[in-house]
């Protein structure tokens, strides 16, 4: 069994990284409800905004930094006089401010490295100076695709103003664990570079989804000594986005025992909540929260897992207050069938109508659409009455017809 190093802390970017995903948005009030939630679940840091963007966003900020959550609640902010100052005055107890290094923007910037390098120095000590007990990260942007010595040179300034913790990004999610470019490898460097310096900052890693390797690199970071990871709810973000939060919480609570203590249960109200006022839909094929996560279907499947879900499952649904779910449509096979007829209360079915009533689920599910209990009732109480001769057989495609095609043929169909 894997076992982290020390307790991981996460960081939720969902108010602030979140909303940088196209046409998501949220009501200041929107976001005081979800960072409770966040808070109720247990996160660590909940990333409230950059208060600079506009008048909302810094309402947010400032009613999230109020209420008293466990959570530290933070505040973005560019290398910038105007954008700490903002940030502080929403009261906030973390603050990350974020400065690129790479000589492309810099030359963009029309910076030099040694004029960077005095930006990030006096931001850390300028933050430090206003507000003493502030906790401060700094994060050199697109760390990975910059020339190593430069990072290194920009978070060993951060670290002698007063960083308390440097956050690599992945910014274009172009690392790849156990290759040329791993984060595991990079951040191993990166620390030793660090070590020379007599610096020992928390290490925080950020990483973008845009390979879907998110958060195989978050965990290669925490491998390499990152001890907060960021994520957000879906993983919204700028483009692919970021490490998804309850995937994250799945893989720490299950395979790193000790990393943390959470209250997954809560995750699914979360879930929902951002989905609504996202305007975004949790995929049905999403691990953890997806409405199939934990879905089994195929005949051989089911059965088996009706037996032990762990045969075929290989993480457990109950503590996100879930449950394997045996579906019914053209893979499933008797077993499942049974199973679900005892949910709803049908235990003495004889072979014959089982046959029956199995060809009918199947004969559903090639429609294209999978048989809910409340559906399979009424396949039971339709096949009860052929039985007693008051209804007509179910299997009307055997003649070669369809509902729509019989009903037109019958006159009936104009307009169906």
């Amino acid at each position: 069994m894997n076992r982290c190093r020390a307790a991981v802390s996460i960081l939720d970017a969902t108010l602030r990284e979140g909303e940088q995903a196209p046409g998501v948005c949220f009501d200041p009030h929107v976001k005081l409800a979800v960072a409770r939630r966040l808070d109720e679940i247990g996160v660590d840091f909940i990333e409230a905004g950059h208060p600079v963007v506009g008048e909302e966003v810094r309402q947010g900020v400032e009613m999230i930094a109020a209420d008293g959550m466990r959570a530290r609640v933070g505040a973005h902010a560019r290398a910038l006089k105007g954008d700490i100052e903002a940030a502080l005055e929403c009261g906030v107890d973390l603050l990350g401010i974020f400065l690129c290094v790479s000589p492309e923007r810099l030359r963009d910037r029309g910076l030099t490295l040694a004029a960077a390098l005095a930006h990030v120095a006096e931001s850390v000590s300028f933050a430090k100076e206003r507000q003493p007990g502030l906790l401060v990260r700094f994060t050199p942007e697109d760390a990975v695709r910059s020339p190593l010595e430069r990072v290194v040179d920009a978070a060993g300034e951060a670290v002698s103003a007063g960083a308390d913790i440097i956050s690599i990004a992945d910014t274009t999610g172009c690392m790849i664990p156990g290759g040329e470019r791993s984060l595991y490898g990079w951040l191993s460097r990166f620390r030793e570079e660090l070590a020379r310096r007599n610096a020992f900052p928390r290490l925080a890693v950020h990483c973008h989804n845009d390979r879907g390797l998110a958060l195989a690199n978050a965990l290669d970071g925490m491998r390499a000594g990152a001890t907060i990871i960021d994520a957000s709810v879906l993983g919204l973000g700028e483009r692919a986005g970021i490490v998804d939060l309850a995937m994250l919480l799945a893989v720490l609570s299950q395979d790193f025992p000790g990393s943390g203590r959470w209250h997954l249960e809560k995750a699914a109200a979360l879930y929902d909540m951002v989905s609504r006022f996202a305007g975004v839909p949790v995929p049905a094929h999403f691990p953890v929260m997806g409405r199939h996560a934990f879905s089994h279907c195929a005949g051989v499947h089911s059965q088996a897992a009706l037996h032990d879900p762990r045969l075929y499952q290989s993480l457990d649904p109950g503590p996100f207050d879930r449950a394997p779910e045996f579906v019914l449509d053209h893979m499933s096979g008797r077993a499942a069938l049974q199973h679900a007829l005892e949910a709803i209360g049908e235990e003495g079915i004889d072979g014959e109508m089982l046959a029956v009533v199995l060809k009918t689920v199947k004969g559903v599910g090639r429609r294209g659409r999978v048989v809910t209990l409340e559906e399979l009732r009424w396949i039971v109480d339709w096949d009860k009455m052929r039985r007693r001769g008051n209804a007509p057989p179910l299997a009307r495609r055997e003649s070669g017809l369809d509902l729509k095609e019989a009903a037109i043929t019958s006159g009936m169909g104009d307009g169906v």
